[in-house]
């Protein structure tokens, strides 16, 4: 509605300050009396049973979320739940609080409805972020939190790292995203290998189970891969994943490359280095995705996240077997209610292709 007027005076400031300027607007109005039932009436998708879909033991009310890195604190899954999202995931949290890259470190191409980052994991730490998850306690909403390794942190200390991440955050998540793919961690993306990926998951996933062995539920583990990877390596996680009883993989994160773009050169080379999201991402995060359901089918949960614009984009990952999508760039592109926006064009998709509701056509074009 306002968004057309107020996205050319965002889009003046600086990538990260304006996300910092919207982030807290829309905090602010869900805050106020009455404004999160009014941020859902003007944005939200309707409630309908045909939208929910049943993945890893849990009812999303409808399919489309936010990917990580948008909430990085845990500071306003409220608002953003009201927006219409059907589930928010919070983080990356560390286990040490750090201030991330220097600035700036968030750019825009707007010819390709992109954005580059090296933010590296900017966040107050899991410490800081759980007084206001444990709050929650599960009340409002599916909110998901990823974790990743801090900076500082050496190779050799990175399980305890994540392992402290997940201990203090795990009893009051819906579910669990360890983070190996960001580009933006030096080192980061060589866990993604099985032979060192395969003990960190096995310790985040006993953590999981020490920290919430009180708990009425456990929540779900996932993991989240990088679309740089090569074809083999993607079934090796994927195989990975499956043996060591994970719940599902996100697919797909930011990538380092830079190859078809429209912006210009200059434009692209002073945003520097850093994962690029957005449309330019999206062949490849249908690639993978594709690869991930022909060899998992639908034992794994496929979260499908990467140039995700509109509801012809998320239908596509929903018939290649994604059983939940996520936005980032294609939100800050789109506007409050790009969320709502996607989810009611998926309703009325399946409806007009003869499924009762969308989960129904979740891998039917595989």
């Amino acid at each position: 509605m306002l968004y057309p007027i107020a996205r050319p005076l965002l889009f003046s400031l600086p990538a990260e300050r304006a996300h910092h300027l919207a982030f807290g607007a829309l905090r602010f109005a869900a805050a106020m009396p009455g404004g999160r039932a009014l941020l859902s009436a003007m944005y939200g998708p309707p409630r309908d049973p045909a939208l929910v879909v049943r993945a890893m033991g849990l009812d999303f009310p409808t399919p489309v979320g936010l990917a990580a890195g948008f909430d990085k604190d845990a500071i306003g899954f409220d608002a953003l739940l009201a927006l219409g999202f059907g589930f928010v995931e919070v983080g990356t949290l560390t286990g040490q609080a750090q201030p991330g890259n220097p600035q700036p470190r968030m750019f825009r191409l707007p010819a390709d409805r992109a954005l580059v980052n090296r933010l590296g994991f900017n966040n107050g730490g899991a410490a800081g972020a759980l007084p206001r998850l444990r709050a929650r306690d599960h009340r409002r909403g599916i909110v998901g939190v990823n974790v990743g390794k801090t900076k500082l942190v050496p190779e050799a200390g990175a399980i305890e790292d994540y392992v402290t991440s997940t201990r203090l955050l795990a009893p009051h998540a819906d579910y669990v995203v360890v983070n190996v793919s960001s580009p933006n961690t030096p080192g980061l993306r060589d866990l993604q290998s099985v032979e060192k990926l395969a003990p960190l998951l096995r310790a985040v996933g006993e953590a999981i189970d020490e920290s919430t062995a009180e708990s009425a539920r456990r929540p779900p583990l996932l993991v989240k891969i990088a679309p740089d990877l090569a074809d083999d390596d993607v079934l090796a996680v994927a195989d990975l994943a499956e043996k060591l009883g994970l719940a599902g993989i996100v697919a797909t994160n930011t990538t380092i490359a830079r190859t078809g773009l429209a912006s210009p050169k200059e434009r692209v080379e002073a945003a520097g280095v850093g994962g690029l999201s957005g449309a330019p991402l999206k062949a490849r995060s249908l690639e993978v995705l594709r690869l991930l359901r022909k060899r998992l089918a639908d034992r794994l949960t496929l979260v499908s996240v990467g140039g995700i614009e509109n509801d012809d984009d998320a239908w596509q990952r929903i018939l290649a077997g994604a059983s939940l999508v996520q936005i980032y760039t294609g939100f800050v592109y789109g506007g409050p209610d790009t969320p709502g926006r996607i989810a009611r064009g998926l309703l009325a998709r399946a409806r007009a292709e003869g499924f009762a509701k969308v989960e129904d056509a979740i891998g039917q074009g595989a």
